[in-house]
This record gives structure tokens, sequence and C-alpha cells, in this order.
């Protein structure tokens, strides 16, 4: 079966960029060699860029995360083009497609299903049956200015942030082919494989504590490199969510930043999956993972009646917290229906909140108490295991 036609041009950028940065780069650093200005400008364009592929392209855009200030958001188109990953149009609209049908190998603009070549680079440099655009996912996106601006302007725009930029730090560094190597050349070619990994290395490498209805895997070491994507399991069962780590310790500078901009005004109603969901999910995996031993373990009736018991607990929690989401509602919707009928009745409401509020926290406990109940069952169910063996 023949392949599709290459893409001359991204051949170059994506093949032959990174080939003249192997050789270039070295050869300079050899006999002229770089400066602490030049290494630290290549890095901070580095996360300039890449921070504007992760909270701007991402997180604002293609998943609409976070509402954001003008300024901000022209930042990121600006920051964003200079990543040189194609126009915000473009990137978000492959995006939502890629999740929506992740791992479909038919829809999937870079489905891992395809090997870790396909979804790493190799489906940008053909001309792919998934790669045809089609906005009909992203109408909002054509309703942004900003969005329809720099879509319109993207060559000028990545050309001056790729070539004008390192152009004038070298003028002003008096180095103008070593500031463009690194700031320019090298920069380039990181910034695109660290992105790259997320597609490719994210779907192969790492943990599914979330869900293992698709291939995304959570991978601490990716996050590091990738500005905080790397935690990708979570992100694909709850992509709405600004943040990817959602713990205090996990490496996700994108989430930090999202959140300083929220504190000066540049951003706003940022969207955050409630622990109880999240602890439902978690969960739910580890309940999927448990039948799936039990159906290799021999005489397993005392577990299952165990863990059935456990998933029957976990279904009644889930309603309670459904029923309590529901009155919460209705509580808010009173609340402001009667916020001018007296003192006395906002107090009564404000209670029956921090009841409903308190009972939410009691539900979301007794979840993680069920977890670790689950891990001594996963423990019992391995030591039978062994002792069959």
């Amino acid at each position: 079966m023949s392949k599709p036609p290459l893409i001359i041009v991204n051949a170059i950028i994506f093949l032959g960029f990174p080939i003249a940065a192997l050789i270039l780069v070295p050869l300079w650093g050899i006999h002229h060699g770089y400066d602490s200005f030049q290494w630290l400008w290549a890095l901070a364009f580095l996360y300039l860029n890449g921070m504007s592929i992760t909270g701007g392209y991402h997180r604002l855009w293609a998943h609409k995360s976070y509402d954001a200030h003008p300024a901000l958001r022209t930042f990121f188109a600006l920051w964003g083009a200079g990543a040189l990953q194609n126009s915000i149009l473009i990137w978000a609209s492959d995006h939502r497609r890629h999740h929506r049908h992740v791992d479909d190998n038919e829809l999937d603009p870079y489905s891992a299903g395809r090997g870790l070549w396909f979804s790493h680079i190799g489906w940008i440099l053909r001309e792919y049956k998934t790669n045809t655009q089609d906005f009909d996912n992203a109408k909002d996106l054509q309703r942004d200015p900003i969005v329809m601006w720099q879509h319109k302007h993207y060559v000028a725009i990545t050309t001056f942030m790729n070539l004008g930029l390192p152009l004038m730090l070298g003028f002003w560094h008096g180095d103008v082919i070593g500031t463009v190597l690194l700031v320019g050349l090298l920069r380039l070619v990181v910034n695109h494989h660290v992105t790259f990994f997320i597609n490719s290395l994210a779907h192969y490498w790492g943990s599914r504590p979330y869900t293992e209805a698709n291939s995304a895997r959570d991978n601490g070491f990716l996050a590091f490199l990738t500005y905080g994507e790397g935690y990708h399991n979570y992100h694909h069962i709850f992509q709405t969510d600004y943040r990817n780590g959602i713990r205090w310790w996990q490496w996700d500078p994108t989430k930090w930043m999202i959140n300083l901009c929220s504190h000066i005004g540049l951003a706003s109603n940022l969207t955050r999956v409630p622990d109880f969901k999240i602890q439902r999910a978690i969960l739910d995996a580890e309940f999927i993972r448990a039948r799936n031993k039990l159906d290799t373990t021999q005489n397993s009736e005392s577990l299952r009646e165990l863990l059935e018991r456990e998933y029957q607990l976990f279904t009644e929690s889930i309603n309670q917290w459904k029923a309590l989401q529901s009155q919460r509602y209705e509580r808010k919707k009173d609340q402001l229906g009667n916020a001018l009928e007296g003192r006395k009745q906002l107090l009564q409401q404000k209670w029956e909140q921090a009841a409903l509020g308190t009972h939410l926290k009691d539900l979301e406990y007794s979840l993680k108490m069920q977890r670790k109940r689950l891990s001594y069952l996963m423990e019992q169910m391995q030591l039978q295991q062994a002792q069959m063996a």
C-alpha cells in the first residue's frame, strides 16, 4: 500500500532542522563557543514558546479550562506562533479531534495505535486523511478575533518570532550566527520534540491511575520536560481542568502560571474538577483492575464477595453525592431568588449550604478510605495467587 504524498515544507522543518541543529550547533560551539547570554535567552525562548502552547493553545483555547484577558491571549498568540506548531485554530481543532477520537486510527490525527513514530512526528510529514482540516469543532475559535488575526497572519508572525527576534538579539549581542543557532534553531527543535512527547511517549510510558479506557498515561519525568503536560492520563479523563498535575508536589508550571495570572487579573473562571469526581475515577479504575485480577485467581469466592460489597458501597456513595449536588444547586437557586427576603432566612440558607458541604467532604473521605480497603483486597489476591503457584 503506497504512502500519502510527503509534505515538503513539513519535512524540511521537522526533519531538516533537527539534522541542521545536530551538525551546525556543535560545529559553531567547537570553533567559536557560546556564552551564558545566548544559553539563557535560548532557555527563555524555550519556556515562552512552550508555555504559550500549554497554557494558551492547549488549556485556554483547545479546552476552555479558563478565561484570559486580551493582553494574555495576545501574548500566547505571539509566542505560541514562535513554537512553529501551526496556528491556534488548526492546532486546537486537531487536538479536539484527538480527544474525541483518541486511539481511533481512522479519526485521531496522531493516534498512538499507529505506532510511536507516527504519533510523534510521522503524522505531520504526509498528507494523511486524518489531517484534513475541518473546523466544525472550532466555531467558537472562529469567533475569536485574536485567534483569527493570528491564523490570517501566521506565516509573518512565526517568521518574525523565529528569525527576526533571534537576529535582533544577535546584532545586539555581537554574535548573530551563534545566537540564531541557539535561540533560533536549537531552541525550536527542542521545543518541537518535547511537545511531541505528549502525543507519543505519554501514550506509551507511565501509569493509568484514572482510566484504562485509552492509552494516555501519567509520567512525572515527561511532565518535567513538557511544562506539566505529562500527567496525561488525568488530562484525558478531565480535559477541562486547568491543572494537569493536581497534587501540590506535581511539576506543573503551566498550572502555576495560570493560577498566578488569576491573582493579577489576567485569568479568571479557572475550572477545577471536584475531588470527589477524581476519587471516583481512581476507584472505578481500581475496581476494573480488581475484577480482572479475580478472574485469574482460583478459589476467590470470598474475595469476590468482599469486592462486590465494596462496589455496592461505592455505588451508594456516588448516588448520595449526585443527590447532594442537586440539593446544593437548588439551594443556590433559592438563595439567589430570595436574597432580599431577610437576614434570618439568609443565615438559614448559609447553614444548610455548610451542612451540605460537610456531607460532601464526608463522602470524599469515605472514597479515600475505600481506596485503602481496595488496596488491601488487591494485596490479598496477590498473596492468594502466590500461595496457589
